[in-house]
């Protein structure tokens, strides 16, 4: 699979230039049927986390001020969830399309995505594509979108996908759902 990044970087050195003002600019939205509250305050003038935010538009499709993630930790892997107001039919679709792609790139071993997205390798993803074949990645839509659920028995990739979540929790500024 070809990496989005040499037919993307038109566009994303475009979108690059305006994200620091549109950082400035907007909140993220808190979808209500979510337990956390993402962390905003400390996003303002952060380059780099608007920077992530722009790539993530790009690779997601959706507005990454508009829509919420959350990523879980759970006793055999965790959960990405991705969710936006269930109004916006396009937006969910989009969403929901999206995840579907996710979770079978990363059953394939494939984690371009997440490396486009954060301009770097993702802590985790050597060890979760190294043992692909004992993870399984299963998409399921929620009313705004929805979630990937990684599961595995292996002690070693369950380490793995909790490195990778914690840093995705870390630079998407998400805070811990309790």
């Amino acid at each position: 699979m070809m990496s989005p990044r040499p037919a993307l970087a038109p566009v994303l050195a475009s979108v690059l230039l305006l994200a620091p003002a549109r950082a400035e600019a907007q909140t993220h939205a808190h979808h209500p049927s979510h337990g956390a509250q993402p962390a905003a305050d400390s996003s303002r003038g952060d380059s780099a986390f608007a920077a992530v935010q722009a790539r993530g538009r790009i690779a997601m499709g959706v507005d990454q001020y508009t829509s919420e993630h959350q990523f879980d930790d759970l006793a055999d892997g965790g959960r990405i969830e991705l969710q936006r107001d269930p109004a916006d039919t396009a937006g969910v679709r989009t969403i929901r399309e999206h995840l579907q792609q996710i979770a079978r790139a990363f059953a394939a071993g494939n984690f371009e995505t997440p490396g486009f997205v954060h301009d770097r390798e993702v802590p985790g993803v050597r060890t979760m594509a190294a043992r692909r074949d004992r993870i399984r990645y299963e998409f399921r839509p929620l009313p705004g979108g929805g979630e990937v659920r990684i599961t595995t028995r292996d002690p070693d990739a369950v380490k793995a996908v909790h490195e990778f979540l914690a840093f995705q929790r870390m630079d998407h500024h998400v805070e811990v759902q309790e």
